[in-house]
């Protein structure tokens, strides 16, 4: 089927890769949130959640020099049960470490190319992080609902 619309057109391109790995995300049964900033300071592209509490990170990367100038990816790892890359169909795939996930990804869509290695997390981190995804997505809600609102 024919996308009928295009994506947004002041979306970067790594923010369009988002764009379908959340839809990718939702049909797992996964919600997600684009932009997370870690208890570490670090922010990652998009993070999913599913029921059960698992928790995705996926880095979304749009060349090859968006590639090699992130050097803070492996701090990502423990934060979250999978870690995957999304990239699109160009993107030099040799490039990314083999014991990680990857995702093919478009603007209205993805695929898992690779699934990742399950590091699950500890009870204690993912409660914290649970809560942060939660708080995060309220946040959010409101200020779509109220942009003039602000947190105490």
């Amino acid at each position: 089927m024919e996308p009928t619309l295009s994506p947004p057109a002041r979306a970067l391109p790594g923010q369009q890769l988002a764009r379908g790995v959340c839809r990718l995300l939702l049909s797992h049964d996964f919600v997600a949130l684009e932009e997370v900033t870690l208890v570490s300071g670090l922010r990652v592209d998009v993070m999913g959640l599913c029921p059960k509490g698992e928790i995705w990170v996926v880095e979304c990367k749009s060349s090859r020099a968006d590639f090699t100038s992130d050097r803070k990816w492996q701090g990502y790892l423990e934060w979250a049960d999978r870690f995957f890359w999304a990239v699109d169909a160009d993107f030099p795939q040799d490039l990314l470490p083999p014991d990680t996930g990857l995702i093919l990804a478009d603007p209205w869509g993805a695929e898992i190319q690779r699934f990742a290695p399950e590091t699950p997390l500890a009870p204690a981190r993912r409660k914290a992080m649970v809560q942060k995804f939660a708080r995060l997505a309220a946040l959010r809600l409101m200020g779509l609902r109220d942009p003039q609102a602000q947190a105490g």
